[in-house]
């Protein structure tokens, strides 16, 4: 259940409809609110103010069809504008980065802005009555004290609200082009990151050789799709109540099938209740999402850094920007305990009731430098990049298999760089290459 909330929370935050909807509903009440205080007080009040000119209807009833006409075909420019500037850097940067732009709160509040003035403003204009127009009771036409009845509270604050949407649009159109700007989307997507390898690998230090696991009964999945989510807790619920040891066969980003092993539970004859529990707090979906799949966000800066460096492009200075973050987060991934799981209470429990595939350092290496390496190795500049990278993220590690891990990688782009380049272009990554070994033997060194 918590799996399947979080699932559809998660599709709310990337959604274009939630807040939208939310501030309809919020401006409807409000309407309603402040009508019933003008039609209580607050309109004969405002009327009777001496430095507030009172609204006339007809000059009410034309402000509110203003406001109403101009925040709707506002709205309809800004989503416009909107999904052409997600069409760009989508089709620019990577179709994984559609995720990042529909979660951009900026753009979904923006629109939201537009569309709560613009209701608001409709409930208002339907209470206006003119000056020859009959009151809806004789109690109504009794308590105006104007001919007709104009809501003048409620006219103030679809003012406010005007002067409110016209700051938003001043927002949004700088919005905009800065979110679209490839060092704005580097940033995001390297921050994110970041902070999610912290949440999922709290405990800092060096993973230790891991039991193997008990042998158990598989459960295969019954549908096909991307796991989405995992709910650990309620894994280790179930583990806990039927005392056994759930071992994961998948991870958050995998795409499985029928009839794939989805876990292995090591427990007395588990029923089919039990297995149905177990199948629910995976979240399966149609595609890969940030939510707990570290993978993801990796490969969206490989992504980037590829796209930089193809022949219609050549942008080398974007690559070198990615691999900058790609060597940040792994500089984080290489002091933290990667074999620790979620729902562990502190670093490498040797009481785990449920087991998640661990992923090594050398691995998640391969997934962004190792994956990004054949097309860095066409460019000195992007070879030059990532070897700082990765030398920087070595000087952060105090473990000397994982300072291997990059010395192995730097070779290989070496070995790469030597047959995409020649001339001088390849004698100064060659040099750059003999100076990188050097620092990394001695950050091995220090490590031992």
């Amino acid at each position: 259940m918590t799996a399947h909330l979080r699932s559809f929370l998660a599709a709310i935050n990337a959604s274009y409809w939630f807040y939208p909807a939310l501030f309809s509903i919020l401006a409807f009440v409000l309407a309603l609110v402040t009508i019933m205080l003008d039609r209580s007080f607050a309109a004969e009040m405002i009327s009777n103010t001496k430095y507030l000119v009172p609204a006339r209807p007809d000059g009410a009833s034309t402000m509110l069809q203003v406001i109403a006409s101009t925040t709707i075909g506002v709205a309809a420019t800004v989503f416009s504008i909107t999904i052409a500037a997600v069409a760009y850097a989508s089709g620019t940067y990577g179709p994984r980065l559609l995720t990042n732009f529909m979660e951009d709160k900026g753009n979904q509040l923006s629109l939201a802005t537009f569309i709560g003035t613009f209701v608001y403003s409709v409930m208002v204009l339907r209470v206006v009555r003119a000056e020859d127009e009959a009151a809806a009771s004789a109690q109504a036409a009794a308590s105006d004290g104007l001919p007709g009845f104009v809501p003048q509270l409620s006219l103030l604050v679809a003012t406010g609200l005007m002067l409110a949407s016209i700051a938003v649009l001043v927002f949004f159109l700088n919005h905009i082009p800065d979110s679209i700007r490839i060092n704005t989307v580097l940033k995001q997507i390297g921050e994110r990151l970041i902070r999610q390898i912290k949440h999922r690998f709290p405990h800092n230090g060096s993973d230790i050789e891991q039991p193997e696991p008990p042998d158990g009964k598989i459960v295969s999945v019954t549908s096909a799709g991307y796991i989405e989510i995992i709910d650990f807790s309620g894994l280790e619920d179930i583990a806990k109540r039927t005392d056994s040891v759930i071992v994961l066969k998948a991870e958050a980003g995998d795409f499985v099938h029928p009839p794939m092993a989805l876990v292995q539970i090591a427990a007395d004859d588990p029923d089919d209740t039990l297995i149905e529990e177990i199948l629910g707090c995976f979240v399966l979906s149609g595609l890969r999402t940030p939510t707990q799949d570290l993978g993801f966000l990796l490969d969206e800066l490989v992504e980037i850094a590829l796209r930089a460096l193809s022949p219609g492009i050549n942008d080398p200075f974007t690559a070198m920007t990615a691999l900058h973050w790609i060597g940040a987060a792994t500089a984080e991934l290489g002091g933290r305990v990667l074999a620790d799981s979620p729902n562990d209470d502190r670093a490498q429990s040797t009481d785990r009731r449920v087991i998640p595939i661990m992923t090594g350092f050398d691995g998640y290496v391969a997934a962004g430098f190792g994956a990004a390496r054949s097309v860095v190795a066409t460019s000195r500049k992007a070879t030059f990049a990532m070897f700082d990278a990765m030398q920087n993220c070595a000087s952060a590690l105090n473990n000397r298999d994982r300072v291997q891990v990059l010395l192995k990688e730097g070779d290989l782009l070496m070995s790469q760089a030597a047959d995409a380049l020649s001339g001088p272009d390849l004698a100064e990554v060659h040099d750059r290459h003999l100076a990188f070994r050097a620092n990394l033997s001695n950050n091995r060194q220090a490590a031992d």
